[in-house]
């Protein structure tokens, strides 16, 4: 026989820790967080989550399967934190505008964790909440369903794709990350006509565009093809 789903709230370990903490899937999340920005993914394991938490590390299996339900439970706290406090207000595309710089500023918060966690189905609350309200907006803007589901992967998938390569970015050491900003000047800047032409004369531009994210654009021209796509079908 298939052995029984122990219900969370029995699971969760009522007595205090030695140092007098309450355990929870939210603090071990928020402590795994922490790790994360602390020492990066190799940091992140059962025994130093159990140190930090004051707690042995086999408690921590009363509230995750393993240390990958853990990876899946701090992608969708992340979502969490981007959906906090929002409320559609009708108008499509700013509603997904907000929806996505919001996502992608939440998972750049935590680069180390994007960079476990974008990749990731998690199939949890907060995720399946993002899900139905960016399908709910499109759908009551009047995209038919297909367009509707078309929309919608392209808005996750470069949502997530841009938060991976920018979390990327920030999780390198400062040093490597200040050298590959300054080749837009070191190297881009000082190249000649004759050679490259093109780049040249971009290269003022290319080095004040190119230390910046490049999501809001991107964002701001799927929202346009989409809306084009919207006013084709109506």
């Amino acid at each position: 026989m298939p052995k029984a789903v122990v219900p969370e709230e029995k699971r969760r370990r009522r007595r205090p820790t030695k140092s007098g903490t309450v355990l929870s899937e939210a603090l071990i999340v928020e402590t795994a967080l922490r790790l994360l920005r602390e020492h990066g993914s190799a940091g992140l394991t059962a025994r130093r989550l159990g140190l930090a938490l004051d707690a042995d590390p086999s408690t921590l299996y009363r509230y995750f399967r393993g240390m990958d339900d853990l990876t899946l439970a701090i992608g969708d706290a992340l979502i969490g934190q981007a959906l906090r406090g929002w409320r559609p207000t009708g108008q499509w595309r700013a509603d997904l505008r907000t929806v996505g710089l919001r996502i992608h500023a939440a998972y750049v918060g935590h680069p180390q964790a994007a960079l476990l966690t974008t990749n990731r189905v998690t199939g949890r609350a907060n995720e399946l909440a993002a899900d139905e309200a960016v399908l709910d907006v499109l759908r009551t803007a009047g995209f038919p369903l297909p367009e509707t589901v078309r929309v919608y992967h392209a808005f996750i998938d470069q949502t997530l794709a841009f938060a991976a390569l920018d979390a990327a970015s920030l999780a390198l050491p400062s040093a490597a990350l200040r050298a590959d900003e300054a080749m837009w000047r070191s190297t881009y800047a000082r190249l000649p006509r004759t050679t490259h032409p093109r780049i040249a004369e971009a290269a003022p531009l290319l080095a004040t565009r190119m230390v910046t994210s490049a999501y809001p654009t991107a964002l701001e021209m799927l929202l346009d093809s989409a809306e084009a796509r919207l006013e084709a079908v109506r």
